[in-house]
C-alpha cells in the first residue's frame, strides 16, 4: 500500500508528528510512506526510517519542481490508497484530493470535510490542545495501536562528523567539546518569542565561568547575528556560535544531541531535546504551554503570569513586550543549574 502523509509545515510541529509517523510505520509495516513536507523539513526526519521517502512541496519557494503543475505530476506517479493530513489547512485537504487517494483522513476544519473520506471532528476552536495528542487522534482512528508521545529523531554520520569538525576548530581557542550547554535564541513564529541578546549574553557568560560549561549559541540562517552578538556581549572565551557554520538543521540536532543541557525558546529546536534525552528549559511569552506540550519528563517551562499573555500574537500588541523582557536571566541560570543537578550528564535513559 502506498501512503501519503501530508506532514506540518513547522520544524516542531514535525518533531511533535514523529509518535504518530512511528504507530503508521508499526500498523502499515510493509506501506511505502511518503512524507510530503516543505523542502528544509527533510532534514528533520533523516537518520530516522519513519518514512520511506519524502515528496517536497512548497507553494512559496523558488523552485518551480515544488509547486503547481510539477508537484501535481510528482503527486500523480503513485497510486495512493491511504492520504492522512496532519495540517489544518484547506490546501493539504485539496491536494489529497487531486491525488487519487481512496481514503484521506484529517481533521473537518477550514471548511474542507467535503474533500476527506474521514472528517474527524476537532476539538472547540481556541481551546489549548497539545499538537502531539491531535496528531496520535488521527493515528488512533486507523486503527494504530502502541500510541504514546515519545518522540523520535536521529542524526546522521554526516551531522556528526560536522559537528565534531567544528569544535576540532575552537580547540585554539581553549575551548573543547564537553560540558556542553546550547542555547536557542530563534522563533520563527515572530518577534514576540525572542528573549533578548543581552539576557542571553549575561546567562551565557554565568554558565560559563560560575558552572564551567561550554555554551553553544545555536542559530539558523536568520540569527546568525543574534548569536555573534550573543557571544560578543558574553565576553567569554567559552562562549561559542554556530553562526560562521553552513546553516542546517542535521547540525543543530547533532549538538543538541551531544549537549548536557538545551535551553531554548519557544521554537522548533527545542523540540529536539526529547527525542536525544536532553534536558531542556523553554522560555515562554506570547504562547500557550498547551498547545506545544509534550509531557516531556525532563523539560521545564518559564512563564511570566501575565494579566495581558498568554496573546498568541507574533508581535506584541501593546509594544511593551514584558513577557520576555521581564523574564529575568537569574531565574533562567537557577532552573539551568537545577537541570543540570537533577539530570547530570550520563543518566539519560539508553
Amino acid at each position: 500500500m502506498n501512503i501519503a502523509i501530508f506532514c506540518p509545515n513547522w520544524v516542531g510541529d514535525l518533531v511533535m508528528a514523529t509518535p504518530t509517523l512511528r504507530a503508521v510505520r508499526q500498523k502499515f509495516p510493509l506501506s511505502n510512506i511518503t512524507a510530503i513536507l516543505r523542502p528544509y523539513l527533510a532534514e528533520v526526519l533523516a537518520g530516522t526510517n519513519l518514512v520511506d521517502n519524502t515528496l517536497a512541496y512548497d507553494p512559496y519557494g523558488k523552485s518551480p519542481d515544488h509547486r503547481g503543475r510539477a508537484f501535481y505530476r510528482s503527486l500523480r506517479r503513485q497510486p495512493w490508497e491511504l492520504a492522512i493530513l496532519l495540517p489544518n489547512s484547506f490546501r493539504s485537504a485539496w491536494w489529497s484530493r487531486l491525488s487519487g487517494a481512496r481514503r484521506r483522513i484529517g481533521f473537518n476544519r477550514n471548511g474542507r470535510g467535503w474533500l476527506l473520506t474521514d472528517a474527524v471532528a476537532p476539538h472547540a476552536k481556541g481551546v489549548p490542545t497539545p499538537a502531539i495528542d491531535e496528531y496520535l487522534r488521527l493515528a488512533e482512528i486507523l486503527g494504530c495501536t502502541n500510541l504514546n508521545r515519545e518522540m523520535e529523531l536521529a542524526t546522521t554520520a554526516d551531522d556528526e562528523r560536522r559537528l565534531r569538525r567544528f569544535w576540532q576548530k575552537q580547540r585554539s581557542r581553549g575551548v573543547l567539546a564537553k560540558h556542553v550547554v546550547c542555547l536557542n535564541s530563534g522563533g520563527a513564529f515572530g518577534a514576540a518569542k525572542h528573549w533578548p541578546v543581552e539576557s542571553f549574553a549575561l546567562l551565557a557568560r554565568r554558565l560559563a565561568g560560575e558552572c564551567d560549561k561550554q555554551v553553544l549559541v545555536l542559530c539558523g540562517p536568520a540569527e546568525r547575528e543574534q548569536a555573534r552578538q550573543i557571544v560578543e556581549q558574553a565576553q567569554h572565551p567559552q562562549v561559542v556560535s554556530l553562526a560562521d557554520e553552513h546553516p542546517s538543521l542535521g547540525l543543530t540536532k547533532a549538538a543538541v544531541r551531544n549537549s548536557e543541557l538545551l535551553i531554548t525558546t519557544d521554537s522548533g529546536p527545542r523540540h529536539f531535546a526529547a527525542p536525544f534525552q536532553v534536558p531542556v528549559v523553554t522560555l515562554f511569552g506570547p504562547t500557550h504551554i498547551a498547545w506545544s506540550e509534550t509531557y516531556y519528563e525532563r523539560g521545564l517551562h518559564l512563564q511570566l503570569d501575565l494579566e495581558c499573555g498568554p496573546c498568541q500574537q507574533r508581535v506584541c500588541p501593546l509594544g511593551h513586550h514584558r513577557c520576555m523582557r521581564e523574564l529575568s536571566p537569574d531565574w533562567v541560570f537557577r532552573a539551568a543549574v537545577s537541570m543540570l543537578e537533577r539530570f547530570p550528564s550520563g543518566s539519560r535513559a539508553a
